[in-house]
Order: C-alpha cells, then sequence, then structure tokens
C-alpha cells in the first residue's frame, strides 16, 4: 500500500509542469540627467575643469590653487571643507556655488 502510494506521489510530482519563469520586470527608466559638478566633487577636480574653475574664482573671489593651505584640502569637496570655514563660506554662498556649478553641462 506504501508503495502504491509512494508511485502516485511520484508520478503526481513527475507529471506536473514546472512553473514558468516569472516575467523580468521592463528595465528600469534611465535616471534622471546628473549635473557635472556639485558640492561633494572634489575641489582637485573642480580646479581641473575650466568652467568648474572660473565658477570657484568668481564666486569666492579668487583663485582657489593660490590659498596656502591648497594642498591640504583640494583632495575635499566644499562640503567637506565648509565646517572649517564657515566664515569664508556662508549658507548663502554654498547655495549660489552648487547652483553655479550644476549649470556647468
Amino acid at each position: 500500500m506504501s508503495f502504491l502510494f509512494a508511485a502516485l506521489i511520484a508520478a503526481q510530482t513527475a507529471a506536473a509542469p514546472a512553473p514558468a519563469p516569472a516575467p523580468t520586470a521592463a528595465p528600469a527608466a534611465a535616471p534622471a540627467a546628473t549635473t557635472k559638478f556639485n558640492l561633494d566633487t572634489p575641489i582637485e577636480t573642480l580646479m581641473a575643469d575650466p568652467a568648474a574653475k572660473a565658477v570657484l574664482t568668481a564666486d569666492f573671489g579668487g583663485d582657489l590653487s593660490t590659498n596656502p593651505a591648497y594642498e591640504q584640502f583640494k583632495g575635499m569637496s566644499l562640503n567637506q571643507v565648509q565646517p572649517y570655514a564657515p566664515d569664508k563660506m556662508p549658507a548663502a554662498l554654498m547655495t549660489k556655488v552648487g547652483a553655479d556649478l550644476a549649470a556647468i553641462k
């Protein structure tokens, strides 16, 4: 009797069709165009691009690479440097610089 029961189970298992593969999701939409530069871009990367360097020079009133501490902060982003110089980098200026950098295509 147990042999017959096992045979019925085996027959049902063997006869059952394999489940169809799940439909694949549609490819994700391309992300919105990202800006080339922002306040989290390393300063040395910004200074290497003529348009970004022009923004920084205009907004900060001078060439950042002439700062005596440039070698120390060039690997940091503007957001990382800002807490060390809040008087030179107030929130309003950071907002302006961020918008000006985002406008670079």
